[in-house]
């Protein structure tokens, strides 16, 4: 029969350490197997961040505790959303020394509206600037300024160290183990609705998953009756017809494991496999009569591009699949379990691609460039609506944390490119500022930020809404290097070019004439030639053949050159290779186009 069960999801901006501190969790509870951990996706481990909402479950004091791991990402913010609906609680990580975060708003604001009672786990407190009151008193500021109730505000405060698996409910306490978080989500989070006899079942789908075998996966939490294995099911979208289906599999988890189960009552999450064509919202039930559970909505793309056949001189050499139609059906797959991504046919054979920012469509690319794709991409172009005559476009509040050296550079740059600065905090040597403006202004500037702060910068933002366009942004333009030339690079031409700008190859790399082999500092487009050997000759002259002292080179990720392509260039994402590239190759062609 069923046991008391606590839902849980654990939020946070990226990085405040959600990931590490569930590990903790399932390690404590003996529900952790070996090494595995929440973030078990190869992309996840390599960049330290969540991409995708995951589930676990844990034991503890006869209690079963499902909790879902988020992303901290602002990108994968829809994911965050969803899960949300969920759960009855939430634990709101927050780093001890950076204090709430942009990201940390927009959960927890999500959080409050739902009527969620949070818990507050100040992590980190290990580290040399932390300062835990401090942090407690400004998650209170933000709880307050985004309207929490007298209850919600009365949140309870576990101190811990993530990383050393330890965490304490006062300051003075000892630190032993994790016993402190688990106890307080036993005292505070309510029990999920338990089942009752004969009541109908009433699930709703929160997040989906793909297997090769059983097809679309749905994960869903049971609010009320009891699911079972070849049940037949009702599913029901509000104002639109029914569908039937037949669960064909029925998994729980335990740790990160699935495990397959007959059946399931209220109150648990647990995941189904046999219904084909269910989606994020759907209410699965067993009754022509019961109501369909409130809809879910998923925030809109605010970022457009389009993926197209790669089409350069070097096309084909490294993929394994490269037609239109192979890309078409992996971006089908994609929507799949993707929801915060939108593709419809573009012209040709190219297909216009929504996502909610740069991030999420370069995490898409990259998964496709390793599963053995080869395809280009056009720049990145926010999404403008329009509505009632008038044009919009959506808008960021961006939070940045620099030393209070770098700050002048900063406010100009993010001015000229339309942010508006809303506040200003001073702390010690350092300055946390806060601008809101359009996602255009952002597009690009990434990259620039990182080289006015010398790498001391954190800059974090979020999706606000659509607002009135802003006009004109003036942004640095660097030109591009392009070789008029096809062949191998050699280093003695490569020696002449580094003078006039940052180069994105090294000495032989293969290059095609139009393909973009590194930018130029003063703006101008320039034709050059990375294949030109130097001149041999009999006669030899002192100083001539010095040793040739090439600067390192910038190689090309996804990201990088999202960021700095310009409008009429392609990016060629291959397997093993990144190259940028002039949509028209020949040099009388581009005059043409223009």
């Amino acid at each position: 029969m069923s046991q008391e069960i606590r839902n849980i999801a654990i939020i946070a901006h990226v990085d405040h350490g959600k990931t590490t501190l569930t590990d903790g969790l399932m390690e404590f509870t003996g529900a952790r197997d070996g090494d595995a951990s929440m973030d078990s996706n190869q992309l996840e481990q390599e960049r330290g961040i969540t991409i995708y909402a995951k589930n676990t479950s844990v034991e503890y004091k006869g209690t079963k505790i499902n909790i879902v791991d988020t992303p901290g990402h602002a990108d994968f913010g829809s994911e965050v959303e969803r899960v949300l609906r969920s759960i009855d609680s939430v634990l709101l990580v927050v780093d001890a020394q950076e204090g709430p975060m942009p990201q940390t708003r927009f959960v927890l604001k999500k959080s409050l509206e739902l009527g969620l009672k949070p818990i507050v786990i100040i992590n980190k407190i290990d580290k040399p600037a932390a300062n835990p009151e401090h942090a407690e008193e400004l998650v209170l500021e933000l709880f307050l300024e985004l309207g929490a109730d007298d209850e919600q505000c009365d949140f309870p405060v576990v101190y811990a160290i993530g990383r050393d698996k330890v965490a304490k409910l006062k300051m003075e306490d000892e630190l032993t183990d994790l016993a402190p978080v688990l106890d307080t989500v036993l005292k505070h989070v309510p029990a999920a609705k338990t089942y009752e006899e004969g009541q109908a079942l009433r699930a709703q789908v929160f997040n989906l998953g793909y297997d090769n075998f059983l097809g679309r996966l749905a994960v869903a939490r049971i609010y009320e009756g009891k699911i079972a294995k070849n049940q037949p099911v009702i599913i029901k979208q509000k104002g639109e017809e029914t569908k039937k289906g037949k669960i064909v599999k029925l998994s729980g988890y335990h740790g990160v494991k699935q495990v397959e189960m007959n059946e399931a009552f209220a109150g648990d999450i647990v995941l189904i496999a046999g219904l084909t064509d269910i989606n994020i919202g759907d209410t699965v039930t067993d009754s022509e009569t019961a109501e369909p559970l409130p809809a879910i909505n998923v925030d809109e793309p605010t970022v457009a591009m389009k993926f197209l056949v790669n089409n350069s001189p070097f096309a084909g050499r490294e993929g394994k699949y490269v037609t239109s139609r192979q890309i078409g059906e992996r971006l089908e797959k994609e929507l799949e379990i993707n929801v915060g991504l939108q593709v419809e046919p573009g012209s040709g054979d190219s297909f216009d691609v929504k996502g909610r920012g740069e991030m999420h469509i370069a995490i898409l690319l990259e998964n496709m460039r390793r599963e053995g794709y080869e395809l280009s991409v056009s720049q990145p172009k926010v999404i403008i609506k329009e509505e009632e005559g008038q044009k919009l476009e959506p808008f960021e509040e961006v939070t940045v944390d620099i030393p209070a050296d770098f700050q002048g550079a900063v406010i100009e740059r993010l001015s000229n490119r339309g942010f508006i600065m809303m506040n200003m905090i001073p702390h010690e040597n350092q300055v946390r500022l806060l601008f809101e403006g359009p996602t255009r202004g952002l597009l690009g500037y990434k990259n620039q930020f990182i080289i006015d702060t010398k790498g001391e910068g954190i800059l974090a933002s979020r999706f606000l809404e659509f607002r009135p366009y802003a006009g004109a942004i003036k942004k640095r333009q660097t030109g591009s290097m392009t070789s008029m030339a096809t062949g191998k690079a050699l280093g003695f031409s490569l020696f002449g070019l580094q003078d006039r700008g940052e180069l994105y190859i090294g000495p032989g790399t293969e290059v095609y004439e139009g393909m973009v082999i590194g930018n130029t500092s003063k703006g101008e487009e320039m034709l050059v030639n990375p294949t030109k050997g130097k001149q041999l000759t009999n006669v030899r002259a002192s100083g001539s053949d010095d040793a040739i002292n090439l600067t390192p080179h910038r190689p090309l990720s996804i990201e990088l050159g999202l960021e700095i392509m310009q409008e009429d260039e392609y990016l060629e994402v291959c397997p093993e290779s990144i190259r940028l590239r002039k949509q028209h190759l020949k040099e009388g062609d581009r005059k043409r186009a223009k």
